[in-house]
C-alpha cells in the first residue's frame, strides 16, 4: 500500500504529483490559436509515484511527459509516465525502492542493480525519435503519438554509460552534440563527448578528464566551438558514505570552461578559469573570428543543494541573472570576461533553435517580477533583444507560475523571432494549469490564447516543439 507523501516543499502545491495518466480530446480555449501552429509540444518533469526514500529532492522524481498536439486551432492533451526500469520495479513492489541522489539510500533489493534511471528533464526530437532524457542514464524512446514507453535508445549498442539532457542540434547539419559527466561512474571525473548525425546515428565519441567531478547539467556548441562549464557543484562519493552530500556547493574551487575546437579533438581543449559560479542553463553562444560570445544565466552560487559543510544555500546569492561570457582565443590569458547583459531573476533561457550556435538576436526566459510567483516559482516571460539591448517582459500575478518558454517559428522560413512562445502556467488559486501562447514579437502584450486544463501539470524542467510533417 503506497504511503503518503511527506510535507516537503517541492511536493506541495504546483509541486504536488498527480497520480492519474490521463486523455483530453478538445480542451477549451480562451483566445483563437494561431492557425499557423501545427504540432506537439512535449513537456517532461518530475512527478514521483511514491513517498521518496529518505529526504526527497525534486531532481529525483519519476518522469512524466505531458503532451499537446495542436492542429487546426484545437489542442488535445494527454499524459502518461515514463515506464523505465526505475518505474516498473516501484510500481510493481508498491513503494519507492531508489534514491536517485543517494545511491546510499537504496532499497537493499536493488543493491549494485542497473537500471534506466528516470527520464524526467528533457524530451527532444531527433533521428525520427523522441527520446525522453536525464543526465544519469542513456536516453529512454516513447512513441510520439499515444506516449507510450518503448525502451532505453543506445544508438545500436553504440552509446556506452550515461547522456546529458540538453543534447544540442545543430541547425545547418542536423547533426546532434552531446556530452556525459560521471562517465565513469558517480562521483567519477572522465567525461565523455559525442556526435550523431541528422539520421540519429552515432558517429564518434570521445572521453577526457575533468578538472574535478562536478555536476555539469548543461554545455554549449557553436559553429566552431564546444564548450564544457565545469563547476563547483561537486559530486562525491566519499562524502556521500560519510553522511553528507553527495552533490554540494564547494566555493573553493574555481570555475573552469573548457573550450575544444568542433573539428578537433578533446586533446585539444583549452580550459579557462574564472570566479566560483553556476549555470544550469546557458541561452546561446557564437564564434566572432577569434572571440566566443556565451550568454548564460549565471547564479554566484548553486541553487538546490546545500554547501559541502551541509548547509543550506543563500537564497539571494542563488538567483540567476543573464551574463555574458566572452573568451579571447588569440589573448594571452587563461581568463574569461564576465558581464551582466540583464538584471532580471531568470531561468530556463530560450531561443529560436534555428540559430543555436549561430550569432543570433532573440531570446526568452522565465523571470520573476515583484517578487515572483507564489513558492519562489517564475510569473513572467521576458524576451531579450540583443540588437537594440532591450527587454520586455509579460507579467503575471503571483498566483501565476509559468514554464519554460519554447520557440516555435510561425513558418519555417520565417525571420528570426517571428513566431510564438508556448509556456504552462500553474494558477495556484484554483489548482489547475493551462497552456499560454504569446506572441514572440509582442511579448508583453500577453497571451493569444490559452488551453485550460482541469488538473494542474507539476513544475517541470523542459519541454520541446515537434511540428506536424506535411
Amino acid at each position: 500500500m503506497a504511503k503518503p507523501f511527506p510535507d516537503h516543499p517541492n511536493l506541495r502545491g504546483g509541486y504536488a504529483p498527480i497520480h492519474m495518466e490521463c486523455d483530453a480530446p478538445d480542451l477549451i480555449i480562451h483566445g483563437d490559436i494561431p492557425l499557423e501552429l501545427s504540432g506537439t509540444l512535449y513537456r517532461i518533469g518530475p512527478n514521483p509515484q511514491f513517498a521518496p526514500r529518505g529526504d526527497y529532492h525534486w531532481f529525483a522524481g519519476d518522469g512524466m511527459i505531458h503532451g499537446f498536439q495542436i492542429n487546426e486551432g484545437q489542442i488535445s492533451y494527454k499524459n502518461r509516465w515514463v515506464r523505465t526500469t526505475n518505474w516498473t520495479m516501484e510500481n510493481e513492489a508498491g513503494e519507492a525502492l531508489f534514491s536517485p541522489l543517494n545511491p546510499m539510500l537504496n532499497d537493499p533489493r536493488v543493491a549494485g542493480l542497473e537500471t534506466n534511471g528516470l527520464a524526467n528533464t528533457n524530451i527532444i526530437w531527433h533521428g525520427d525519435k523522441l527520446l525522453a532524457l536525464v543526465e544519469s542514464h542513456a536516453p529512454f524512446e516513447i512513441e510520439p503519438t499515444n506516449l507510450e514507453s518503448i525502451g532505453p535508445w543506445t544508438f545500436d549498442e553504440k552509446l556506452k554509460g550515461p547522456m546529458t539532457a540538453h543534447p544540442k542540434i545543430d541547425p545547418e547539419t542536423g547533426e546532434m552534440l552531446f556530452f556525459a559527466y560521471n562517465a565513469d561512474g558517480p562521483g567519477s571525473n572522465l567525461m565523455a563527448f559525442h556526435v550523431a548525425d541528422k539520421e540519429g546515428n552515432l558517429l564518434s565519441s570521445e572521453f577526457f578528464e575533468a578538472p574535478y567531478p562536478a555536476m555539469v547539467h548543461d554545455f554549449i556548441t557553436t559553429r566552431e566551438h564546444v564548450i564544457f562549464p565545469i563547476m563547483p557543484l561537486t559530486g562525491s562519493m566519499e562524502r556521500a558514505i560519510s553522511g553528507g552530500p553527495f552533490y554540494a556547493w564547494d566555493p573553493s574551487k574555481r570555475s573552469y570552461i573548457g573550450v575544444m575546437p568542433r573539428k578537433g579533438s578533446t586533446t585539444e581543449i583549452r580550459w579557462f578559469e574564472g570566479d566560483p559560479a553556476y549555470v544550469f542553463h546557458p541561452m546561446n553562444a557564437h564564434t566572432d573570428k577569434d572571440k566566443i560570445i556565451c550568454d548564460v544565466c549565471e547564479y554566484e552560487e548553486a541553487p538546490l543543494f546545500p554547501h559541502a559543510d551541509g548547509s543550506p544555500p543563500d537564497p539571494i546569492k542563488s538567483r540567476a541573472k543573464l551574463t555574458r561570457w566572452t573568451f579571447d582565443l588569440k589573448g594571452n590569458t587563461n581568463t574569461y570576461k564576465n558581464e551582466r547583459i540583464d538584471d532580471t531573476i531568470s531561468e530556463f533561457p530560450r531561443l529560436d533553435e534555428r540559430f543555436t550556435g549561430l550569432d543570433y538576436r532573440h531570446g526568452y526566459f522565465a523571470c520573476s517580477v515583484n517578487g515572483g510567483a507564489t513558492g519562489n516559482r517564475y510569473n513572467g516571460i521576458g524576451h531579450i533583444d540583443h540588437q537594440s539591448n532591450s527587454v520586455k517582459i509579460y507579467e503575471m500575478d503571483e498566483q501565476f507560475a509559468v514554464s519554460e518558454p519554447v520557440f516555435v517559428p510561425r513558418l519555417p522560413n520565417s525571420p528570426e523571432g517571428e513566431g510564438f512562445l508556448l509556456a504552462t502556467v500553474y494558477d495556484a488559486s484554483i489548482d489547475k494549469s493551462f497552456l499560454m501562447i504569446l506572441d514572440a514579437e509582442n511579448v508583453e502584450k500577453g497571451p493569444l490564447a490559452k488551453a485550460m486544463l482541469d488538473h494542474r501539470v507539476p513544475f517541470g524542467f523542459h519541454g520541446n516543439w515537434k511540428p506536424n510533417l506535411s
